[in-house]
């Protein structure tokens, strides 16, 4: 990242003493003063959920631009670098084109309060509505009614991926009015994807969908995975058997996510755009989606990164592994406002120990101590390390595990991604 931006950014963050605030009111008056680009774009899909949405959208990105069509999509957060948030037309935003749209809006906001997400989401609005394309696709950051991505007033697709507990110190503390805010993106334009849920999340969409007449799509009821097998898998949709090539993404909760994200162009179709349905192949087999399951290698030994750092997301992450018995170590940084007891509890069964390290240039980390206390409290063997580069010296040269886990926090593991890829 150049110079240039990184300083920007760091200004862009001090706007606001907090970081995340959920509220409409501070983006819309800074919208307005730019010329209310949220109201002009193209046919938007828009996602909200607790776990999958970034995949999601990354299949449905893929499976568009397989059919010709510019797209520009809206992702957070990123790995490593802000330009990944940004793609416009087809493509990551270049640096210096990002630098100075940013430095236009800081200037027209004049020093206003406005928290770092709401005005990297001015800016995207702001380049979405000059630049041409086909389709937007907008993942939500957090929630849902109070987003920031929610001041749009129409779409085309509502998608509701996977919810559970998560943020719930602005959500709520149960799974209604978790679902409850999630729900906030749905508009009377759209037609809704809803993914697969916990019942109880089933039956409150159901009940908030009772007041609404779009067309809903639910999984389990009009589109669900069947099976799979090594390179293809079949999902039902409309009662009708459709099979697809298996996507590159490990995890079976990947290829729920590809229905998910199939169901949402064949609903586009249904509306009237082209699409070839080899296309739908095409596009699953373009998708990378790093550091979810991600292989790679420390010397020779298999590395697995994934940014789980929610009990769904962890419960997905030990159910990929299906021999528990290997000699298997857990790299784990995570931010202290998760939950570090429960998530350590329901990897123990898959790992043989923890390494526990902070996250690199993360005031809100854990510290290796308070991991270490945590494990010693699951009778879980601990070491601590001060950084990534001890770490990977420690387990080369002592532990010599026959698999890595390194998870808690994707801000971790797009830190340390580069180590290993």
């Amino acid at each position: 990242m150049s110079l240039k931006l990184e300083k920007l950014l760091e200004q862009l963050i001090s706007l606001h003493p907090k970081y995340i605030d959920l509220s409409l009111s501070r983006l819309l008056i800074l919208l307005r003063k730019i010329g209310n680009p949220h109201l002009h774009l193209p046919s938007t899909i828009h996602i909200a959920g607790t776990n999958g949405k970034g995949s999601t959208l990354s299949y449905i990105y893929n499976i568009l631009k397989a059919n010709k069509y510019i797209v520009h999509c809206y992702i957070s957060p990123q790995l490593n670098s802000i330009d990944e948030r940004f793609i416009i037309s087809n493509n990551i935003i270049k640096k210096n084109k990002l630098l100075d749209t940013l430095l236009y809006i800081k200037k027209v906001n004049k020093g206003m309060p406005i928290t770092f997400f709401e005005i990297t989401t001015a800016a995207a609005f702001y380049l979405f509505a000059k630049e041409k394309a086909d389709f937007v696709i907008l993942e939500t950051g957090l929630g849902g009614r109070f987003d920031a991505t929610n001041v749009i007033e129409k779409s085309l697709i509502d998608i509701i991926t996977p919810i559970s507990f998560d943020h719930q110190e602005f959500l709520g503390n149960s799974l209604k009015k978790i679902t409850k805010e999630k729900l906030g993106i749905i508009k009377k334009t759209s037609s809704i994807i809803i993914g697969k849920q916990k019942n109880i999340v089933k039956k409150e969409i159901k009940k908030k969908l009772k007041k609404l007449n779009n067309k809903n799509f639910f999984y389990g009821d009009k589109f669900n995975l069947i099976s799979s097998k090594k390179k293809l898998f079949y999902m039902k949709y409309h009662n009708k058997i459709m099979q697809f090539h298996k996507p590159n993404l490990f995890g079976n909760h990947q290829i729920e996510n590809a229905t998910m994200a199939i169901s949402a162009i064949l609903t586009i179709k249904k509306l009237g755009y082209r699409i070839k349905n080899k296309s739908i192949n095409e596009g699953l087999k373009k998708t990378n989606w790093p550091g979810r399951l991600e292989k790679c290698y420390l010397k020779n030994i298999p590395v697995y990164l994934d940014g789980a750092h929610n009990i769904d997301g962890c419960k997905k992450l030990v159910d990929f592994f299906k021999n528990k018995s290997l000699n298997r170590w857990l790299i784990i940084g995570m931010l202290n406002n998760k939950d570090l007891k429960k998530f350590l509890f329901i990897i123990k069964k898959i790992i043989t120990g923890v390494i526990a390290v902070e996250i690199p240039g993360e005031q809100n980390s854990f510290s290796t101590k308070k991991i270490a206390l945590t494990c010693n409290k699951l009778r879980i063997k601990c070491i601590e390390q001060n950084n990534m580069s001890s770490a990977n010296n420690l387990i080369l040269s002592k532990i010599k595990p026959e698999e890595i886990i390194v998870s808690g926090s994707l801000y971790l593991v797009g830190k340390v991604r580069r180590l290993y890829t």
